[in-house]
Parts: C-alpha cells; sequence; structure tokens
C-alpha cells in the first residue's frame, strides 16, 4: 500500500492563449512537483478545471502526468462523475493507463442521503484494484463523518485517504482516526489553511495546489517534528495568499495560474471560460500578495 506522507499538490491543467492544453507544461508541473519533495501528485480535481475538461481530455491529461512521473512520485487519478457508472470506468482507463491511487469527489450537484453517497462510493471503490481516495468538498453544506468513513472501510479495504476540506475540522479528524486508526489516511484540502491545527492529531497530508509547494512541505515537516512556533510563523507568510484566494475557486486558479507562469513553470496563466475574471484592482492586489509570497520561496 502506498503511504502518503507530506504534500500533494493538485496538478492544474495549463492551457496555451487559445484554451488548449500545453502538454508540456503539464509534464513540466508534475516534474517540477516530483523534485521539489511532493508525496505525489493528483489529477484532474477541481484546481485542475476537471468540469471544463472533456472525458477525452481528462484521460489525456492522466496519461501524460503517468508518463512525466516516471515512477518517480505517485500519480493520484481522479475520476469524477455524478453518474457512478462513468465513474467507474473512467476509473478502470486510469488504472490501465497506470496511475497509482484512484480518487473521486462525492457528488454534491445535488443533495443525497449517505446510502446514495455510499452506493456511488463502493461501486467506485469494487471497479479497482488500487487503494482508493474519496474527497468530499461542499463549502457549507454537510460532507461525511467517521461512521460513515468507517463504513466503507470495512466493506472496500482498499479505501486507504479521504480528503476533506471544512473548518472546525479537527474533532472529525480524531473520531476517524480513533475509529479506523491508520487504515484510512486523512488528508486536508482547502490549500493547507488548516493544516496546523490538525498535524499534531494524525494528518498525514495535504493537498493545495502547486505554487507553493516548497514552502508547505517545509511547514509540515516542522510541525509534524514539533516545531509549532517556527511552523507557525512560517505559515504566517502564505496566510495572506491563501486566504486571498479561496473566496472563490475561480479566482483561486487566476491566482496560482498567474504565479506559476512569474515563477517560469507554466508559458501562459490562461483559466478555461467560463471563468470569474477579476478586475483591474483584484489584479494589482493579487500581484502584490504574489511578491510578498514569493519571498518564502527558496530562489525565487
Amino acid at each position: 500500500m502506498i503511504r502518503i506522507d507530506g504534500i500533494v499538490p493538485i496538478i492544474p491543467v495549463p492551457f496555451n492563449e487559445d484554451e488548449s492544453i500545453n502538454f508540456s507544461d503539464l509534464k513540466r508541473l508534475v516534474e517540477f512537483s516530483a523534485s521539489s519533495g511532493a508525496a505525489a501528485v493528483c489529477l484532474p480535481a477541481y484546481a485542475s478545471e476537471f468540469y471544463k475538461l472533456s472525458e477525452d481530455e481528462r484521460e489525456a491529461v492522466v496519461g501524460v502526468a503517468v508518463e512525466a512521473a516516471a515512477k518517480k512520485i505517485p500519480v493520484i487519478g481522479q475520476a469524477n462523475h455524478v453518474s457512478s457508472r462513468i465513474a467507474c470506468e473512467m476509473a478502470k482507463r486510469y488504472q490501465e493507463l497506470g496511475v497509482d491511487i484512484i480518487s473521486t469527489a462525492v457528488p454534491r450537484l445535488f443533495p443525497l442521503n449517505d446510502g446514495d453517497i455510499l452506493n456511488h462510493l463502493s461501486r467506485i471503490a469494487e471497479s479497482t484494484s488500487l487503494p482508493f481516495l474519496l474527497q468530499d468538498f461542499n463549502p457549507g453544506g454537510p460532507t461525511i463523518g467517521a461512521q460513515f468513513i468507517q463504513s466503507l472501510n470495512i466493506n472496500h479495504p482498499n479505501f486507504a485517504y479521504v480528503k476533506l476540506e471544512e473548518p472546525l475540522f479537527v474533532n472529525k479528524l480524531i473520531a476517524i482516526r480513533d475509529l479506523v486508526g491508520d487504515r484510512v489516511g486523512v488528508l486536508e484540502g482547502w490549500g493547507g489553511y488548516y493544516m496546523l491545527e490538525l498535524i499534531p492529531h494524525g494528518l498525514c497530508g495535504v493537498m493545495p495546489g502547486v505554487a507553493l509547494i516548497e514552502p508547505l512541505n517545509r511547514i509540515f515537516r516542522l510541525a509534524k517534528a514539533g516545531e509549532m512556533t517556527t511552523a507557525m510563523t512560517q505559515m504566517g507568510q502564505l496566510l495572506p495568499f491563501i486566504n486571498y484566494s479561496l473566496q472563490n475557486l475561480e479566482l483561486l486558479l487566476q491566482i496560482e495560474k498567474r504565479l506559476l507562469a512569474q515563477r517560469g513553470i507554466i508559458e501562459h496563466a490562461t483559466v478555461r471560460a467560463s471563468t470569474y475574471t477579476p478586475s483591474e484592482a483584484e489584479l494589482a492586489y493579487s500581484d502584490l500578495l504574489i511578491e510578498h509570497v514569493l519571498k518564502a520561496i527558496p530562489g525565487s
């Protein structure tokens, strides 16, 4: 079983100015993640703009990521679809392409009860022999709890990871750890915003964007070593950027890609339409935040 311990960036799908996929930049993003200390990479997820990609494009980016990773770093292929059948087909194809872990997000397009969600996730877990990672992203709404996670793991032992991204998360993390121990590793998303309160209670990883891998990895290691004062000081350099970008998912994509382009990791900061177009005032403040956060990145 692959053991995740650290930063697992969501790879943003890079686009050319005409919104076609820039596969050279995609390879560069995976290679950069591997060389920067990432524990694994994941795509196509929300921060990959999966919801703007055709199924053929999703398959293509997964294949390129596996090739670029070259077994140096695990690749998590995220098979998202509200149709259980189509999500299962995606998962099987991603496994054929060579990913190391299959992931899916709970479909939150419309309300489902726990039984419906469990049936959906069970079918996907059964469709693959690989470790299975579940993401529940539902801002302001209910998310799965510790007993749900225990039940899914009992019925499907390949269910090995859960990614949650919600405030006041620490008590749920403790409850999950009490029920399932190390059988299900818990990861935090939301840009790493909550990670310092969670790491002392058994958080195994963080799933942010790519642009801040190095400082987030450094902070994660400090916190795991119990050096919380230093970790909090260094996290303070990143929080204005993280806090501002998380106000809107499409704004996050715009700022993340703007930072990646400034760092020379991707060529264009293009976000596929439809998207949120920042105003001149918002871009000016974004650039000020980028200038500030670059000071926390070695060699920038």
